[in-house]
């Protein structure tokens, strides 16, 4: 029984969210405007100062990411400092959350005596991103996820990260030397073309695998909310029509975009974790050019 109630509470509270999604392309539809199916997904300027662009609607979301981490986890950084064990399920929630990237992510590629070492950095981004994905599935709101200017940023500091921590380990020297293959071959001038052409496929592959990063999430978390908004958008293209059609439609629409809200809540998720352990993947590679 009480499993069947939680069900229906789940389900109700699904489609509530899935009709207060629509209301700005409602909005748009009685104010005569156009309806944009993609409005809920770019971004948007907010104010602007002496003529300049400030802020925009992904800024201000990626502003409420981070303090709500800093919300949650300040609380749980100070009691487990103080060895209190995590009480209820919202501390241990996060707490798991923490423990999987350091278990499934930072050991598996830096190994148990230095994966403490990185797992800071992983930890942040792999929080900040995963909030910013699942923004976007709030009404109103928007995943700054979706912008390959933020996905940018995050694979520009992915890139500081992997080439900075191998020269904190190494030195710029060595970390450059190591990036100079070491093939023997007895025509020196051969061996010298050979050697440079890998060299340059190595650095051009470092800029190649941090782009990659960016637009593997851009256009994961873009092409997932269009998706939506166009289903969502259906109910309207079809207001004016019978009555008959326009309730299949709806219906039809409504339970598409909870079957497509489902998945995006697994496509954040994933997406998450497939950028912080390829950023972990890359680093362990830059710390250990041998392997």
């Amino acid at each position: 029984m009480a499993v069947g109630r939680a069900i229906t509470s789940i389900v109700g509270l699904a489609f509530a969210w899935l009709v207060v999604s629509a209301l700005p392309t409602r909005a748009a539809e009685e104010g005569g405007g156009t309806p944009n199916p993609i409005e809920h997904v770019v971004d948007q300027e907010v104010f602007r100062i002496s003529g300049f662009k400030m802020f925009t609607k992904y800024a201000v979301l990626e502003v409420v990411a981070a303090c709500l981490i800093v919300a949650v986890y300040i609380p749980v950084a100070r009691r487990a400092r103080s060895g209190e064990p995590p009480k209820g399920a919202f501390q241990n929630f996060f707490e798991a959350l923490l423990t999987f990237v350091r278990e499934n992510i930072a050991k598996p590629n830096f190994g148990e005596h230095d994966a403490d070492k990185y797992v800071p950095f992983l930890w942040t981004l792999f929080l900040f991103i995963l909030v910013c994905n699942l923004l976007g599935l709030v009404p109103y709101g928007g995943s700054p996820t979706a912008n390959i200017y933020a996905t940018g940023g995050l694979a520009l500091c992915a890139f500081f990260a992997i080439h900075g921590s191998a020269i904190a380990k190494m030195g710029v020297g060595h970390y450059l030397k190591s990036m100079w293959p070491h093939l023997d071959i007895p025509i020196w001038g051969v061996c010298f073309l050979i050697n440079l052409f890998v060299c340059l496929i190595e650095i051009s592959g470092s800029l190649v695998k941090n782009g990659v990063l960016a637009i593997r999430l851009f256009a994961n978390m873009l092409g997932g909310h269009s998706a939506l908004a166009m289903v969502m958008l259906f109910i309207l293209l079809t207001a004016k029509g019978a009555l008959g059609l326009w309730i299949t439609i709806t219906i039809s629409s409504l339970a598409g975009a909870l079957f497509l809200n489902m998945l995006e809540l697994l496509v954040a998720a994933l997406q998450t974790y497939i950028f912080v352990f390829l950023t972990a993947l890359f680093m362990s590679m830059a710390l250990h050019p041998a392997h």
